[in-house]
């Protein structure tokens, strides 16, 4: 058996995920949404951070629980598309959430700072460095950040973004270069199937790759109380696997869960990062929101993914409408393997695709770059996807 001290002695900057199923009671009306909080579980929490920060170690928390505990609060449990009351009860819960947090940290002398963030955020390269800036800051000063995503804001359906907050703490763990994002939630692992249905279902403790295999054991969401199922906790592993952070998967029921986890005890699932790290830059391209897709011949794709920039002659379709300096899909065959910031508007492709680069100027009356992406704007994914 692999000996997990090996791959988390030199774990420093670690992510901690709270699911909703974590955070509050079990007291939950028939919705399994209506929920209280568990102050017990936060300060066990507060504890252990406390003393992994003793031995050095910097701990971000993503907190979610809020849409549950505003909607405990206010007495109510809408129907899961209701969405401004959900976005109501949000804005709520939130408020009590950091009151707990505060509280739990409080007693081992540590400060919290809250962190809102939408999808959109990210897609915004200078908000995403004075992200990594203030989480760098608060850190410095001592100060634990409790980060959540902005639902009372979002205009899109709540928790179906992120899968209650596992892609956004993944995505925070990429942008952060941590070395570890531990997932805690009401499961004890990964499966080789559903335990809830198959009594020999298998925990499986250690993914060196997320295979096709390993992705089919994701299966349905598993807690009612939040929308985060294995199927988004294995996404958020692909995430971090490309961005060289280990992922732990845990039962947050698990006495002492954290310090046991750290100590390489065999508990949950522990999934591995690809040993070629993606630049910083191309990560932020492939999580960044595309305005738009090009489609490429194959020779064109072939040379994107030899490291070669995209020139006009091999796109063959454009979608979309965007702006030089968007992010855009590149596409072949109907599968998209990279994403990239173009250097031309929709506009002007729909003009020059398929010419070459020396008839852009005749065809446009100007030619401010030979290439449409540079090489170094470009971040592929077919391994990712």
């Amino acid at each position: 058996m692999t000996d997990r001290k090996e791959f988390l002695n030199d774990v420093n900057k670690i992510v901690i995920k709270i699911g909703t199923s974590s955070i509050t009671k079990q007291d939950c009306d028939s919705t399994k949404e209506n929920c209280s909080i568990d102050p017990t579980f936060m300060e066990s929490i507060a504890a252990q951070v406390s003393e992994l920060r003793r031995r050095g170690k910097e701990v971000i928390v993503v907190s979610s629980g809020a849409i549950g505990v505003g909607l405990y609060e206010l007495g109510i449990a809408p129907k899961p598309r209701e969405i401004p009351i959900r976005q109501a009860a949000a804005a709520v819960g939130q408020s009590i959430l950091m009151q707990y947090w505060s509280e739990a940290f409080s007693k081992y002398g540590i400060k919290v700072a809250q962190i809102l963030l939408t999808y959109e955020f990210y897609s915004d390269r200078v908000s995403y460095l004075n992200l990594r800036n203030s989480i760098s800051t608060l850190l410095e000063y001592g100060v634990v950040p409790i980060i959540n995503e902005n639902d009372c804001t979002c205009t899109n359906e709540i928790e179906a973004i992120f899968g209650d907050n596992d892609k956004l703490s993944a995505m925070v763990a990429s942008k952060i270069d941590a070395d570890l994002l531990i997932i805690l939630s009401d499961i004890d692992g990964l499966f080789d199937r559903n335990p809830k249905t198959h009594n020999d279902a298998r925990l499986i403790s250690l993914v060196e790759k997320i295979t096709p295999e390993i992705e089919s054991y994701g299966g349905d969401p598993t807690s009612f109380k939040g929308v985060g199922g294995m199927r988004t906790k294995i996404k958020a592993a692909k995430i971090c696997s490309m961005a060289g952070c280990y992922v732990l998967i845990a039962n947050s029921e698990i006495n002492n869960v954290l310090m046991k986890a750290l100590s390489g005890e065999e508990i949950g699932t522990l999934f591995l990062a690809e040993r070629h790290i993606q630049k910083n830059r191309a990560r932020w391209i492939i999580l960044a929101r595309a305005s738009g897709t090009v489609r490429v011949d194959a020779g064109a794709k072939a040379a994107v993914l030899g490291k070669n920039s995209l020139l006009p002659a091999g796109i063959v379709e454009v979608e979309g409408s965007f702006d030089r300096g968007d992010v855009v899909r590149l596409e072949c065959e109907g599968r998209i393997f990279a994403k990239g910031i173009t250097d031309y508007t929709s506009e002007e492709l729909m003009k020059i695709k398929g010419a070459h680069t020396d008839e852009i100027e005749g065809i446009l009356g100007y030619n401010n770059y030979s290439n449409v992406i540079k090489k170094e704007n470009i971040g592929i994914l077919e391994e990712f996807n």
